[in-house]
C-alpha cells in the first residue's frame, strides 16, 4: 500500500472532489447486443480509473441513428433484455452509469436517461424538447417527457422512479448529487437542467447524439460553458460517435466537462477508437459559490424552490478511500492569464484597468502632479508604468509626475541604480531624498540601540525608514499640489506585509490595490514584449524583473547576504495561490493545501503561463506548503485585517477578488486564525 493511502487527506473525495468521466463507446447501428459490450466495456475502464460518475451519449444503447427502427418491437425488446445485464454488471463497478436508451411506458415511446448503480436502475429521466427540424425527426418515434412527473417505470419487471423531477444523491459524499438533461434539452430556452441544478444538483449531465456540421463543436462549447456558469455546477456533455450511421450524417464524439464556465476536460473528436474523457469536479467549490452567490438562492425561490418537489434518490457510493491523484487542472498562478488566444487581451485588460481608474481620479481631482516613490523595485515600478500611459492618455507631460527615490540604511546600489534608471527612461521629474539622516534623528530620539551604534534591526528600525518615506511623499504632495500613488500590491496586503497609517499601507489613491505580486511581474513582461513604450524603458524593467524581492530596510549581513521578503513572509506564488481560493472560493486551509501540492509538487508536470522563465519554475513538497499555508492564515486571518480595513481607494483588477472593505473582503479586524489553524493541524500531515 502506499503510504499516501493513510491518510485521508490524500484521496479527493475528503475534499469534495467527485471523478467524472464522459464516454465514447464503440457504437453499430442498431446493434444493441454490441452496443452494450462497448458501454461495459468503457465501464470497466472507467472503473479502473477510479470513476465515479461515467456519462455515455443520448441512445447509445440502441444506437442514435435509426429513424424508424425505434418503433420496432424486437429492437426495443433487446434494448431491455441488453440493459438488464448493464445493470447486473454494474455491481462489481464504481462508477454510477447514465446510459441512453429507448424505453416504452403506457403505449408511448421515450428517449430516456437511466441511472444505473450498485446492480440496480436508480432512475430514468425522459427527454423534454424533441427536436423535429431540418435533420431531426423524433417526434415521429418518441413522447416528450416535460409532464412526466412522480412517475414510475416497469425496467425488466422492476418499477423505478420516472420523470424530469429526479436528481439523485451519494449517501457517503455531499456534494455528489447529479441530474440528468438530454441533448436538445439545453438548446431550448429554458433548459430542464436548470431547474436540476436548482433543485440541488452540482453535476449536471446531458446525454447527446448531436450530428456533427461545420461550427457546431463551437456551439456545443459556448452551451456547455454557459449551462455550467448560469446554473453554478459542473456540466458534462457526451455526443455519439464513430459508428452511427452516416446515411444522411456524421458524428465526431465530442465529450467535455466544465465547472462553473471552466473546462476541465476535452475528448479528441473524430476518434476512431473508443474513448474516456476524465476529470474531477470540485463539488465544495461549487456548493461555496452558491452560498456566495445569493442570486442563485433568489433564483431558486422565483422558481417556487424546485427543492422542495424534485424526488432525491438516495444510493451508497461508498468508494475505498486513498490517493488516486488528482484529474483536474490546477493553476499555478490562479491570478495570472493564460488562455493563450486571448493573453494579450487579457493582459492589456488588466493593466488599462488600472490605467482608466486612475485617469478618472486624475480628472475628477485635477492635480497639478502625481508622487510616487521608486524604489527599483516591482510594485512601484508598475505604478510608474499605470501612472505614465495615464498621463499619456490624458495629454498630460510626463513632468507632472514627481518621481523620488529615498535611499535608506540598506539601500543597494543595484535599486538606486534601477530606480535612477527607471525615472531617466521615462523622461518624469526626479528627485532623490536621502531619509537616512532623518531616520538617524528620530531613533535617536527615540533613544533605540541603532543610534548608539549597535546592530539592532528591529521592527522599529524597518518602521521608522517606511514611514519617514511616506511621511515624506505626502509633504512634497502638499508641497507641489499634488497627491501621492500607492505602490502597495494585493499580496501584500493579504499577508500585512506593510507599515500601517503614516507607511506603505497608506496613498491617496492605491492603483496596485488590486493586483497580486504574481501578476505584476506577469504584467511587467508583457509590457516589455508588447512594446507599450520605448527600448530605453523595457531594458530597465529586464533588470527590475531579475531583481531579488526585498524592502531593503535591513542592511545585507556579513556574508552579504540581503533582506529577502520571500524568506519571511513564504514565496509570493504560493502566498498567491493561497490567497485566490481562500478569497474567492472560500475554501478551508486542507482544501487549498491539496490542490497546492497537486499544483506544484513537480515543476515538470502541468502547465506554466505562457512565457513564464524555464529556471523560475520552483516546485514545492508538502511539508513545504504546509509551513507556508500556515504561516498564510495566521497573518490573512489573524492580525493584518486592520490595515486592509482602512485602505485608500483604488480598482478591482482580478475577478479573484480584491480587499477593499468597499468591496469584495469584509470582515472584523479582531478575529482569530485559531478555525483555519486547526484544519491546518487536524488534516493537512505534516509530510509524505
Amino acid at each position: 500500500m502506499d503510504l499516501n493511502d493513510l491518510h485521508p487527506f490524500f484521496d479527493l473525495h475528503t475534499h469534495g472532489f467527485v471523478r467524472v468521466a464522459t464516454a465514447t463507446p464503440k457504437v453499430r447501428t442498431a446493434d444493441v447486443a454490441y452496443n452494450a459490450e462497448g458501454i461495459l466495456e468503457q465501464a470497466r475502464k472507467a472503473h479502473d480509473r477510479n470513476v465515479d460518475l461515467l456519462l455515455y451519449p443520448e441512445l447509445c444503447l440502441s444506437s442514435y441513428a435509426i429513424d424508424d427502427l425505434h418503433l420496432q418491437t424486437a429492437l426495443l425488446d433487446a434494448v431491455e433484455r441488453h440493459l438488464a445485464e448493464i445493470v447486473a454488471a454494474s455491481a462489481e463497478l464504481t462508477p454510477v452509469l447514465v446510459v441512453g436508451a429507448p424505453l416504452r411506458r403506457n403505449g408511448r415511446i421515450y428517449n430516456c436517461a437511466v441511472a444505473i448503480a450498485n446492480g440496480a436502475v436508480l432512475g430514468v429521466v425522459p427527454k423534454s424538447y424533441l427536436p423535429n427540424y431540418r435533420e431531426f425527426y423524433e417526434k415521429r418515434w418518441f413522447s416528450h417527457g416535460r409532464a412526466c412527473i412522480g412517475l414510475e417505470i416497469s425496467v425488466n419487471g422492476r418499477s423505478v422512479p420516472f420523470g424530469t423531477d429526479l436528481i439523485f444523491q451519494a449517501l457517503e459524499l455531499a456534494g455528489f448529487t447529479f441530474g440528468m438533461e438530454i441533448c436538445e434539452d439545453f438548446w431550448s430556452p429554458n433548459p430542464p437542467g436548470t431547474q436540476t441544478a436548482l433543485a440541488g444538483a452540482t453535476i449536471l449531465l446531458n446525454l447527446s447524439a448531436s450530428n456533427i456540421t461545420i461550427g457546431k463543436s463551437d456551439e456545443r462549447h459556448m452551451l456547455t460553458r454557459a449551462s455550467s456558469s448560469r446554473s453554478v455546477c459542473a456540466y458534462a456533455y457526451s455526443a455519439s460517435g464513430y459508428g452511427e450511421s452516416t446515411t444522411d450524417l456524421a458524428w465526431d464524439g465530442q465529450g467535455m466537462i466544465y465547472e462553473m464556465g471552466d473546462l476541465l476536460a476535452e475528448s479528441v473528436r473524430f476518434d476512431h477508437a473508443p474513448e474516456l474523457s476524465v476529470a474531477d469536479v470540485d463539488t465544495k467549490r461549487i456548493l461555496a459559490e452558491r452560498m456566495r452567490m445569493q442570486t442563485w438562492g433568489d433564483s431558486a425561490d422565483a422558481e417556487g424552490r424546485p427543492e422542495d418537489n424534485y424526488r432525491r434518490i438516495e444510493f451508497s457510493h461508498d468508494v475505498e478511500r486513498r490517493d488516486i491523484g488528482l484529474e483536474r487542472p490546477v493553476r499555478r498562478f490562479p491570478f495570472v492569464p493564460n488562455r493563450r488566444e486571448k493573453l494579450d487581451e487579457d493582459c492589456y485588460e488588466a493593466f488599462n484597468i488600472q490605467v482608466d481608474a486612475l485617469m478618472r481620479r486624475i480628472e475628477a481631482t485635477r492635480p497639478k502632479c502625481l508622487v510616487i516613490g521608486i524604489s527599483g523595485g516591482l510594485d512601484s515600478t508598475h505604478a510608474l508604468l499605470v501612472a505614465a500611459k495615464a498621463m499619456d492618455r490624458l495629454g498630460r507631460p510626463r513632468t507632472d509626475i514627481r518621481g523620488y527615490t529615498m535611499p535608506g540604511f540598506a539601500t543597494s546600489d543595484h535599486t538606486k541604480s534601477n530606480a535612477w534608471k527607471l525615472m531617466d527612461a521615462f523622461a518624469i521629474t526626479a528627485e532623490e531624498v536621502d531619509i537616512r539622516p532623518a531616520a538617524r534623528q528620530m531613533l535617536e530620539d527615540m533613544d533605540h540601540p541603532f543610534a548608539k551604534g549597535e546592530e539592532v534591526y528591529d521592527v522599529t528600525f524597518e518602521n521608522v525608514q517606511a514611514g519617514l518615506r511616506t511621511d515624506y511623499l505626502f509633504r512634497l504632495a502638499g508641497h507641489h499640489g499634488g497627491w501621492v500613488i500607492g505602490t502597495g500590491d494585493l499580496s501584500e496586503l493579504a499577508l500585512g506585509w506593510c507599515t500601517y497609517g503614516v507607511g506603505d499601507q497608506m496613498s491617496h489613491y492605491g492603483v496596485n490595490s488590486g493586483v497580486p505580486k504574481t501578476l505584476i511581474q506577469y504584467l511587467i513582461r508583457w509590457v516589455t514584449t508588447t512594446n507599450q513604450f520605448d527600448e530605453g524603458v523595457d531594458e530597465v524593467l529586464g533588470a527590475i524583473l531579475d531583481t531579488e524581492i526585498s524592502p531593503e530596510l535591513v542592511p545585507a549581513g556579513k556574508d552579504g547576504i540581503i533582506q529577502s521578503t520571500q524568506s519571511i513572509i513564504g514565496p509570493y506564488e504560493l502566498n498567491d495561490f493561497f490567497l485566490h481560493h481562500v478569497i474567492r472560493w472560500g475554501q478551508s486551509p486542507s482544501h487549498v493545501a491539496f490542490l497546492a501540492w497537486h499544483a506544484w509538487k513537480d515543476a515538470d508536470d502541468g502547465l506554466w503561463p505562457i512565457g513564464f522563465p524555464v529556471e523560475a519554475r520552483n516546485q514545492y513538497d508538502l511539508a513545504t506548503i504546509r509551513k507556508w499555508l500556515e504561516n498564510f492564515v495566521k497573518r490573512f486571518f489573524g492580525f493584518s485585517q486592520f490595515k486592509r480595513s482602512a485602505l485608500p481607494n483604488g480598482p478591482k483588477v482580478s475577478a479573484g477578488g480584491a480587499l477593499s472593505p468597499r468591496g469584495d473582503w469584509r470582515a472584523p479586524s479582531d478575529a482569530v486564525a485559531d478555525i483555519w489553524l486547526d484544519d491546518v493541524t487536524r488534516n493537512v500531515p505534516e509530510s509524505l
